[in-house]
């Protein structure tokens, strides 16, 4: 595994917090072009693997849990996004290993779904132990592929 920039001194990173919702669709809006809706945040409240990073107001989050997948355990990155104008600081990799160590906690691997086009993220994932397991082909709403990367933990 290649070493990772140490987030920005001064950052926290904490559990997601019911009144960091509006920042953190916020954040989603700007990142995603088919962003989740407001509401889908609100089941993750109180899970472990919704975290945020903020500095004085949220510049980033993680949405992890814990899924089945025939008939095992594994962790499961749904969601991270970091604001545009805070990324290249390391955050998304400070949410990204907290998000695994929280999961090693109940599992012996972490699957995510990534863009297959979104080369930023394909690097970051790697640095961090993942390895491709498949392509998904039209998963996004627009047509695109998706790659099925997996790390132990």
């Amino acid at each position: 595994m290649t070493t990772t920039p140490a987030p920005s001194p001064g950052l926290q990173l904490r559990q997601a917090q019911s009144g960091d919702l509006p920042a953190i669709h916020r954040i989603e809006q700007s990142v995603f072009p088919q962003p989740w809706p407001a509401g889908v945040f609100d089941q993750y409240l109180g899970r472990p693997g919704f975290l945020v990073a903020e500095d004085g107001a949220v510049v980033g989050y993680i949405v992890a849990d814990v899924v089945s997948s025939h008939d095992r355990t594994l962790g499961h990155v749904k969601d991270l996004a970091v604001r545009a104008d805070r990324r290249r600081e390391g955050i998304a990799s400070g949410l990204l290993s907290r998000a695994i160590e929280v999961l090693s906690l109940r599992v012996d691997s972490v699957k995510l779904e990534v863009r297959a086009g979104n080369s930023g993220a394909i690097d970051l994932y790697h640095r961090h132990g993942f390895s491709y397991r498949r392509r998904l082909d039209g998963y996004y709403a627009n047509g695109e592929d998706a790659l099925v990367l997996v790390r132990p933990v």
